[in-house]
């Protein structure tokens, strides 16, 4: 019997990125969350129709970047459930109003502070728009997976590999570094959440095509949106020269609607996954730590 083939193993680290601009991206003071994060986080709240159970306690990973009005549609599912905010590096944030005031509350306040929560205790944690802007991605989802208790659930989306697909060719025609970094399949990422301790992923894709009156808008929301984080990127600002080159490029050369306007493609992955439920060790003799066998018994109560 022939051997199959054997599979590519999924990445572990994204080296078309460069991790100290990531970080920088990722760390950015913001009066307002990136509007594109915001109607991605809002499609990804819709998808929460799906999960059955309420959580009594969830997590917001990084909502300053992930939208705050996205954090406020999913909390507004289940007003009764303990909000926790974690920062781009993980860590614990007090509660904090969203800097971006809505009409049914015009001077929002600080909510008071939940009662504390410890890593493995979240039934779900929620992160919009962050696993693509990471350069060692496998620590990032083991920092989710340390939150979440057994059987927690993770939701999250990013930005997949046709997104930009347009500009490509206008900066390899020129001989211009990539316009952007390469962007993680959702099949790479289904086999990197099961390496890291998660069970059942389920991952697709949608395409957001937005249209443009002028080249100008397209890229003041291109600058909204991100960074060019690859590492062969231009070291320093080009000038007004190549901006005109780049507007002219993209006025003559980037797909347009019937009505004449500018098209820019955006490959969106939603996944969510189970934290799996560990399990005892089958041996002859076999050793459990006493705080993981309460721990057991207390879930399986539940």
């Amino acid at each position: 019997m022939r051997a199959p083939p054997p599979t590519a193993a999924p990445p572990t680290a994204q080296p078309e990125l460069d991790p100290q601009a990531a970080q920088r991206w990722r760390g950015l003071a913001r009066a307002h969350s990136p509007w594109l994060h915001e109607e991605v986080g809002q499609r990804m709240a819709q998808r929460l129709d799906w999960l059955l159970q309420t959580p009594a306690t969830w997590l917001s990973w990084h909502p300053a970047l992930g939208g705050w009005q996205a954090q406020q549609a999913v909390a507004a599912r289940w007003p009764q459930a303990r909000l926790h905010l974690l920062d781009e590096q993980g860590r614990l944030q007090p509660p904090a109003a969203s800097p971006e005031p809505t009409p049914a509350s015009p001077t929002p306040t600080a909510p008071p502070a939940p009662p504390a929560i410890a890593p493995g205790q979240a039934d779900l944690l929620w992160a919009n728009m962050a696993l693509h802007l990471y350069a060692e991605p496998q620590p990032l989802l083991a920092c989710w997976h340390r939150w979440l208790r057994p059987d927690g659930l993770l939701y999250f989306s990013s930005l997949g590999p046709d997104t930009l697909r347009e500009l490509r060719p206008i900066y390899a025609k020129r001989g211009w570094p990539p316009p952007h970094q390469p962007f993680v399949d959702m099949h790479d990422w289904g086999d990197m959440l099961v390496e890291s301790g998660f069970a059942a992923p389920v991952l697709d894709t949608e395409r957001i095509v937005l249209c443009y009156p002028s080249p100008e808008r397209l890229l003041a929301d291109l600058r909204a949106f991100g960074r060019n984080l690859h590492p062969l990127r231009p070291a320093s600002l080009r000038g007004r020269g190549h901006r005109q080159r780049l507007l002219a490029a993209i006025e003559h050369e980037l797909p347009r609607t019937p009505e004449g306007q500018w098209s820019l493609s955006f490959e969106i992955i939603y996944g969510h996954a189970v934290r799996a439920t560990p399990r005892v060790p089958v041996a002859a003799s076999s050793s459990v730590p006493l705080e993981q066998m309460r721990q057991w018994l207390r879930q399986g109560r539940g």
